[in-house]
């Protein structure tokens, strides 16, 4: 057990907030139909929803900016939207917020993600896509570039939120990459597992247990199995690091040092995991621009998770919550915890 000094913890805090975090990927809308199910429809053995309200919320990279702005930092955003109603709809929601939109380029031959659930008694009926999945032209993949040209010595890290729907290709990656690193900008990746071999070289890697496994070619069951996909995939993509979310058994942190730690799982109820993965990269990002190393940072972000798997839909912790909660861990306890749950 590696001893953690509450002195460690205010330094960490002291200097969170107010770092520049660019935030580049899948843009979506997440909208929400709030209702009551009382019968079930006549015409196919399916539940009646009765729709009481209407809600709609930043998703997707735009979810992880809006998290990387609830921490208390600044974030840039950049994507594309289509020339549509959904994208007013997310400017409007960005604006609101605020987050930087100067990075939000328009694509005119395609739609804006949204991604339709219809809640009933707080539970999760059926879920509607549409969207265009096509990879981005050449054309807007170089202003995205150019973007990030323009502001790479402003920025303190960057997110790459992938979900596959167009926004992050091979190219895009190298060229991003290559740009971080003679910029000396830490790069942590929120991969799609068919996209895993791209990400070289990045600085950090989020994938959960299903992703790492269908990436590696094994399907985590055990802990034999998952030191042998984690230790794979952080020699095959030669990352610093590498944090496999595992649900209910926590998250596991492998490091480039040969460090392998394990963080039990910090929820105390589970309603929804929806946008869990993008608070997971978000603190984690946040504590490592506030100075923290790559432990501190995956413990501040398995207690960030722990909290927004509480509530239902796209949620968010802002660091007082994030600070109450580790204060009271920390009290207890004290410690990293390094031996598998």
């Amino acid at each position: 057990m590696e001893k953690i000094q509450k002195e460690r913890f205010d330094q960490i805090f002291s200097n969170w907030g107010g770092h520049r975090i660019l935030v580049l990927g899948d843009l979506m809308l997440d909208e929400y139909l709030w209702g009551n199910v009382s019968r079930i429809s006549p015409e196919a053995p399916v539940p009646v929803v009765e729709i009481m309200k209407e809600s709609v919320k930043l998703g997707g990279a735009a979810n992880v900016a809006l998290n990387v702005k609830t921490l208390g930092d600044e974030p840039l955003l950049a994507g594309i939207i289509g020339n549509d109603r959904n994208g007013e709809k997310m400017m409007e929601a960005l604006k609101e917020v605020p987050i930087q939109s100067e990075g939000i380029f328009i694509d005119h031959s395609r739609m804006t993600t949204i991604k339709t659930r219809v809640i009933a008694h707080n539970q999760q009926v059926v879920r509607a896509d549409r969207e265009n999945t096509e990879e981005i032209s050449e054309k807007l993949g170089e202003e995205i570039v150019g973007f990030v040209k323009k502001k790479i010595r402003e920025i303190d890290g960057l997110i790459i939120s992938d979900y596959g729907k167009g926004m992050i290709s091979y190219k895009l990656l190298s060229l991003l990459i290559e740009l971080c690193q003679r910029n000396s900008v830490f790069v942590a990746v929120d991969p799609k597992e068919t996209h895993f071999m791209n990400y070289k070289q990045v600085s950090l890697i989020t994938p959960n247990h299903h992703e790492a496994g269908f990436a590696y070619g094994k399907r985590i069951k055990d802990e034999n199995t998952l030191e042998e996909v984690g230790w794979g995939l952080l020699d095959k993509l030669k990352v610093e690091a590498l944090l496999i979310t595992r649900g209910e058994k926590g998250m596991s942190l492998f490091e480039a040092n040969r460090t392998l730690t394990h963080f039990p799982t910090r929820a105390k109820r589970v309603f929804d995991v929806t946008g869990a993965g993008d608070t997971v990269i978000s603190a984690f990002t946040c504590a490592v621009a506030a100075g923290a190393n790559y432990q501190e940072s995956a413990l501040i972000s398995n207690h960030a998770a722990g909290i927004v798997v509480g509530e239902i839909g796209t949620a968010q912790v802002n660091k007082e919550e994030l600070m109450s909660d580790l204060r009271n861990f920390i009290d207890s306890n004290s410690s990293i915890p390094k031996s598998p749950p």
